[in-house]
């Protein structure tokens, strides 16, 4: 007896439950500088002879007071998602501190989701299921995403002939009235960051504030998308009724919205956990 013991199992050809990584992927030049996505797909085998599937796809942006997001911040939570079979892009936008005041951040959200349209064989998406996830100021931008599907207001010339509409949107603890916040910011002192935003005075850019604003832009009779809206009741940077307020406006107008409160919970951090994930994915795959 030798006491040599090796354990055999199966390979994998169709590379299921695994996840590749195709960074830098340049998908506008509008900032007259390249804005990058980084993919998270599906690891196939180019060279198997399997028919193609194609995967949904989430588009997801990170929070970054409509600066500059942080394309890698959520890698590690979003490649659980391309594990599972979709195509996930994690996008930029420019930066109203470079002199792009709103709706430069919604025009590029949408550019990146015409490219991913335009480019839909290359990744292996099915342009049908398309999911757009925000967080903080990125989950205003899906808000607006979802409520604003192919309004040629915020149509730029890039990849114009392809739809920028979603199929399902994801908010966690987004800004949905940013009139009444810029109120609460004069009143405190802190209108800087808005006014950055919007490009000068609170007071002279008030359209521009309602128009940023979800709550404030949903039509009676008009039908969106399903909408996920999660949100900490501790946050402490944005309100927890901004969500609760926007879940019940939804409602009230026939819409199909689904909201979840994370008890003591901050802007993020320990606003993320395993169950909240799951529950994320399981919207997606109801919804999508």
């Amino acid at each position: 007896m030798t006491g040599y013991s090796i354990k055999t199992i199966k390979n994998n050809p169709t590379l299921e439950g695994m996840a590749a990584l195709v960074p830098d992927v340049v998908f506008s030049n509008a900032a007259g500088a390249e804005l990058k996505m980084q993919i998270i797909r599906p690891w196939k085998d180019e060279n198997s002879a399997l028919p193609k599937q194609k995967s949904p796809l989430i588009v997801f942006l990170q929070g970054s007071a409509w600066t500059f997001p942080n394309v890698y911040y959520q890698i590690p939570q979003l490649s659980e998602f391309a594990r599972m079979g979709y195509v996930v892009a994690t996008i930029t936008h420019r930066n109203f501190n470079d002199g792009y005041p709103a709706p430069a951040f919604l025009q590029d959200a949408k550019t990146a989701i015409r490219y991913l349209r335009k480019n839909a064989e290359e990744y292996g998406i099915d342009t049908e299921r398309v999911c757009f996830w925000g967080t903080s100021s990125g989950g205003n931008t899906s808000l607006l995403v979802a409520l604003t599907g192919d309004d040629p207001k915020y149509k730029t010339d890039e990849y114009a002939e392809y739809s920028d509409s979603v199929s399902v949107a994801i908010d966690c603890f987004g800004p949905t009235d940013l009139v009444r916040l810029s109120k609460l910011a004069e009143a405190t002192g802190n209108s800087s960051l808005l006014e950055g935003l919007v490009g000068g005075k609170l007071s002279e850019h008030m359209e521009l504030l309602e128009e940023i604003s979800p709550l404030r832009i949903i039509r009676k009779n008009k039908k969106y998308p399903p909408i996920l809206i999660l949100h900490g009741d501790a946050d402490e940077l944005v309100p927890y009724d901004e969500s609760l307020n926007m879940y019940k406006a939804l409602i009230d107008n026939g819409n199909e919205a689904e909201m979840i409160r994370v008890e003591n919970a901050p802007h993020e951090h320990s606003f993320w956990s395993r169950e909240l994930l799951a529950e994320i994915a399981d919207f997606i795959k109801r919804k999508l």
